[in-house]
């Protein structure tokens, strides 16, 4: 054979393997990629709506991974924030809900949990602006109102945290979260006497709450009533929870009672409620 034929040869030789080759790569008995696995996809309403029920632990793992798979979804937000609070993680609640108001600036809910954050760790201040723009949002809607009430209290501006109840009792009369909010911060000036009338008010309402009933029997108690306070924390209270609140009232009355019998001269100040409530 010539060099010339056995160098054609020789090539054609290379082709055929070198299109084997190819051939095996695109085989059909080459496995093919796997597929991307389909991305998380948001609960149902139904699922949604049933972790309503559901203790704040639960909420707020479950709220947490629906902003996970939709960081924009501002009823996660929302819904995270309000057991993040309920919790106890205040800063958190905070910053959770404030970060549905950069996706969503009108948003009322988010607007509230901003408020109901910092009013619960004690930094009403940073939380009006968003109770304020809540009320302007919405002026027929009591609920910024209340919260402003507690807000304004909150901050040493007790005209406006009345003006503010006042307004939300008028939107929504003998509203009994209302009532209970200005009834505290009587409580707090030391007028157990007129917070008793609003929270027996607050009280007969149907939708009344346990947290009602309750600050009735501190107010009761902290006036010595303490025979009805006794009876309405047994009636709500299994018997351990009942026995260590009528102490906390009969220590708080005793207290009281010594504070009022210090001669103003021995002193140097006279002795209020509010500084026997340490504020």
């Amino acid at each position: 054979m010539s060099r010339t034929a056995a160098a054609a040869a020789t090539m054609t030789l290379a082709l055929v393997s070198l299109s084997g080759a190819v051939q095996a790569q695109t085989s059909p008995q080459t496995p093919a990629p796997a597929a991307a696995a389909p991305a998380r996809q948001p609960a149902d309403a139904a699922t949604r709506a049933s972790y309503d029920r559901a203790d704040a632990l639960s909420r707020s793992v479950f709220w947490a991974q629906e902003q996970q798979i939709n960081p924009m979804d501002p009823v996660a937000g929302v819904r995270l924030a309000q057991a993040l609070r309920e919790m106890g993680q205040f800063d958190q609640a905070a910053e959770t809900a404030q970060g549905v108001l950069l996706v969503q600036p009108a948003n009322l809910e988010a607007m509230l949990e901003v408020g109901r954050a910092h009013i619960a760790r004690g930094q009403a201040f940073y939380g009006i602006a968003a109770l304020e723009q809540a009320r302007a949002a919405a002026p027929r809607d009591w609920r910024p109102l209340s919260l402003l009430g507690v807000a304004y209290q909150q901050v040493r501006r007790p005209d406006d945290a009345k003006a503010a109840w006042t307004e939300a009792l008028r939107l929504s009369p003998d509203n009994p979260d209302v009532l209970t909010n200005a009834a505290i911060a009587r409580m707090g000036e030391g007028d157990a006497p007129s917070a008793e009338i609003l929270l027996r008010r607050a009280a007969a309402q149907p939708t009344a709450t346990l947290k009602v009933r309750q600050n009735l029997a501190l107010s009761l108690g902290l006036q010595g009533k303490t025979a009805e306070a006794e009876a309405i924390l047994r009636r709500d209270l299994p018997p351990e929870a009942a026995d260590a609140n009528l102490r906390w009232l009969a220590e708080r009355t005793a207290a009281a009672s010594a504070a009022a019998a210090v001669p103003v001269a021995e002193t140097g100040t006279a002795r209020t409620w509010s500084s026997v409530q340490g504020g």
